[in-house]
C-alpha cells in the first residue's frame, strides 16, 4: 500500500473504551473515522460527524479498511469472524476472546486470509515498559530472576461479562512473557468474589517461567487505592515501572566489600545506587494506533500478534483453572485437555 494512502477505519462499540479509541482515531494521521457501529446507537448521542450505525453489517458497506473490536469480550468472536470473512483488518481488544477454542478460531480465521490483526494489549506501547524491555534485551539487569506485578482499583461497573482475570490479569500476563521474553511454564492462583458478581474480584497468581524465572501477580477492583506497578528483579538489581506515570527505576545492587571470610562465601545484596529515567512519554493507545495503521498499510510496525492475544487467554484460563481446582496448572497439559474440549 502506499504511504499517502488514507485509510478508512471503523470502530465496533462505543462503550469506555470505545470513545477513547474515537478519540484517537479521530485525530489519526492517514486515517479517516468512516463509521462506528453500536447497538445502542440510536440512544448515542451524535460524534463529532460520524455515522452512528445500529449493525456491523451497515458499517461494513462504507468500504473500511480495517475494525477497531471495542465490544464485550463475549461478543469479540463472532465480530472478528464476520470482519475476516468481510477481508477487513482489525485490532480486537484484550482479551482476544473469552476461551481459547474462540480465540484459535480467530487466530486461524485472520491469518488463513492473509490479513492484519492484533490485539489490543496496550500497556505494550506504556514508555516505562518500552524502556524496562529495552533495558532486559541489553542485559542491564543480568539474568532475570522475578517479575512482580501489583494491579489494583476501584470496582468498574462497565464490566460485566468477565472477572478480574480476564479483564486486568491479561494485562500482566501479556506484559510479563513480553518484556522476558518467556513463556508461562505453570500457574498457581487462589481467586475471591465480593461484589456479589458471578465473576471473581481479586487473584493472586504465581507463575514459573521458561527461563526458571518467577512470576507473581496481585490484581483486583475492589481497592480504593489505584495502583499499576512492575518490579523486574534480576541479578544486577531492580527495575520498578510504574505504569500509571510511566515511570521508570532502576535500583542497583550495591557493592559491599566485607572482610569476614566465613561471610564471604555467601551471596548478597546491598543497597546501591538509584536511577530515575527520562522518558519520552506519549500516550500508549495513540501508539498503538499508529502502529497498526501503519501495519495495515504494510510498513515496518510492532504490533501484538493475534497468536500472542491466545497464549495469554491460555494462560488466562489456567489461572481460572488453577484457582477453581485448587492445583498448580502446567500449561502444557492444560493446552492438552483444552484441545480435546475442542474437539
Amino acid at each position: 500500500m502506499s504511504r499517502g494512502r488514507t485509510l478508512r477505519a471503523g470502530l465496533i462499540g462505543l462503550g469506555a473504551m470505545g470513545r477513547h479509541h474515537a478519540r484517537v482515531l479521530s485525530g489519526l494521521e492517514g486515517v479517516c473515522l468512516a463509521g462506528v457501529s453500536d447497538p445502542l446507537a440510536s440512544k448515542i448521542a451524535p460524534f463529532h460527524g460520524v455515522p452512528l450505525l445500529n449493525d456491523l453489517d451497515d458499517l461494513l458497506t462504507l468500504g473500511i479498511d480495517y475494525a477497531v473490536v471495542a465490544t464485550p469480550t463475549a461478543t469479540h468472536e463472532e465480530v472478528g469472524l464476520r470482519l475476516a470473512a468481510a477481508g477487513v483488518c482489525a485490532l480486537i481488544e484484550k482479551p482476544l476472546a473469552h476461551t481459547v477454542d474462540a480465540a484459535h478460531r480467530l487466530v486461524t480465521a485472520f491469518r488463513s486470509r492473509g490479513l492484519v490483526a492484533a490485539v489490543g494489549h496496550i500497556e505494550r506501547f506504556n514508555p516505562a515498559l518500552l524502556s524496562l524491555r529495552d533495558r532486559l534485551e541489553a542485559g542491564e539487569l543480568g539474568e532475570v530472576f522475578q517479575v512482580a506485578t501489583r494491579r489494583q482499583g476501584p470496582f468498574p461497573n462497565r464490566i460485566t461479562d468477565v472477572g478480574v482475570v480476564k479483564d486486568l490479569a491479561t494485562h500482566d500476563i501479556d506484559l510479563t512473557s513480553w518484556v522476558t521474553g518467556q513463556d508461562y511454564l505453570s500457574v498457581s492462583a487462589r481467586t475471591i468474589s465480593r461484589s456479589g458478581r458471578a465473576y471473581e474480584d481479586m487473584v493472586a497468581v504465581v507463575g514459573q517461567l521458561e527461563r526458571s524465572a518467577v512470576a507473581n501477580h496481585l490484581v483486583n477492583w475492589l481497592s480504593p487505592l489505584k495502583e499499576r506497578s512492575t518490579i523486574v528483579t534480576g541479578d544486577l538489581g531492580c527495575f520498578v515501572a510504574d505504569t500509571l506515570t510511566a515511570d521508570l527505576t532502576f535500583y542497583s545492587n550495591g557493592a559491599g566489600h566485607t572482610e569476614w571470610e566465613a561471610l564471604s562465601a555467601f551471596r548478597g545484596v546491598s543497597e546501591g545506587a538509584l536511577i530515575r529515567y527520562a522518558i519520552l512519554k506519549r500516550e500508549p493507545l495513540q501508539v498503538e494506533h499508529e502502529r497498526f495503521r501503519d501495519a495495515v498499510l504494510g510498513l515496518p510496525a510492532d504490533i501484538v500478534p493475534l497468536d500472542h492475544g491466545l497464549r495469554t487467554v491460555a494462560v488466562s484460563v489456567a489461572v481460572l483453572r488453577s484457582a477453581h481446582e485448587g492445583v498448580t496448572v502446567h500449561l502444557s497439559d492444560h493446552h492438552r485437555l483444552e484441545t480435546q474440549k475442542a474437539h
